[in-house]
């Protein structure tokens, strides 16, 4: 996807993707993500050279189940940046499955707690595996200047597109390949995240149910005011069935509805490509790299 800045704000300026095979990509958090690599950057090289302008530099959206995710409570955050790293690195260095050092490890501010405290929303992921996605952007000629997760994009996407969404608590639901992902947001912030294996449509609306609980016991929760799907079309895909999910979640959700995410990007993204609601669907990821913390950027992006 490329994105063009100009006086009324982003708008989506081209668009291709590329089918990769089966077993291509498969997202761990620990061994090969990416088997076919020269594939891969083929499909990837095809892709960026049918986009109005071929970009040099890109930014790189990974699977969640690709990455461990971990929201940190601190009481009183260390005043020095070294201090703090240090700090993180060894509270979630016991929660993943490799040595700490071997990490690649990113964090940014979650939710405020009394008078200096702060969470922080944490994500690990191996060297190796994150060295492994950027080969394949260097092989297809381009420089992946950032790595992030899917679902944080999702988020992201939603905050710049339907910037009301901040004044409640929100949940976005995330069915894909690898794994589903549960988060809620408070006030712009992550307080919530979950990426469990995606099972069937029953699996699914459990873990939404176990969500919703765990919101209503430990986050003081006073109910949602949306709640948004993801991803939508894989359900299908997966044989979970679109229908039967949608209605398994909404009951869980205590019978509120939940919108599709393309619908919810359609009344706040310019697109100038034609694209439908499932399109937005898909590109919410890349375009929510984009988009996050409010960058303006003077030339053609491409996530």
């Amino acid at each position: 996807m490329q994105v063009t800045w100009n006086g009324d704000g982003p708008a989506i300026t081209g668009r291709a993707h590329a089918e990769l095979g089966p077993g291509d990509v498969t997202p761990t958090v620990t061994g090969t993500n990416v088997a076919d690599a020269a594939g891969v950057a083929e499909a990837l090289r095809d892709v960026l050279a049918r986009l109005p302008r071929r970009p040099s530099r890109v930014a790189l959206v990974v699977p969640d189940s690709a990455a461990k995710v971990s929201i940190v409570r601190f009481d009183m955050l260390p005043s020095r940046a070294g201090d703090l790293d240090d700090l993180v690195r060894w509270r979630v260095g016991r929660t993943v499955p490799f040595d700490i050092d071997e990490a690649q490890v990113s964090y940014t501010p979650g939710a405020a707690i009394g008078d200096g405290g702060r969470e922080l929303v944490v994500a690990v992921m191996h060297r190796d595996v994150v060295a492994a996605y950027e080969r394949v952007c260097t092989a297809a000629g381009a420089h992946a200047g950032v790595v992030d997760l899917a679902s944080f994009n999702l988020i992201n996407a939603v905050l710049a597109a339907v910037p009301s969404v901040a004044a409640d608590d929100w949940m976005l639901v995330q069915a894909a390949v690898g794994g589903s992902t549960l988060a809620i947001v408070r006030g712009g912030a992550l307080v919530f995240y979950r990426n469990r294996a995606a099972g069937d449509a029953a699996t699914l609306a459990d873990l939404v149910h176990q969500t919703v609980m765990y919101y209503q016991d430990r986050l003081g929760g006073r109910g949602f005011g949306r709640a948004l799907l993801a991803n939508e079309p894989y359900l299908e895909a997966a044989g979970l069935g679109r229908a039967a999910s949608r209605r398994a979640i909404e009951e869980r959700l205590g019978g509120g509805d939940l919108e599709w995410l393309g619908a919810v990007l359609e009344s706040g993204v310019k697109d100038r490509t034609g694209a439908d609601r499932a399109a937005l669907d898909a590109l919410a990821a890349p375009l929510g790299v984009l988009l996050r913390g409010g960058l303006r950027k003077p030339s053609p992006t491409t996530g």
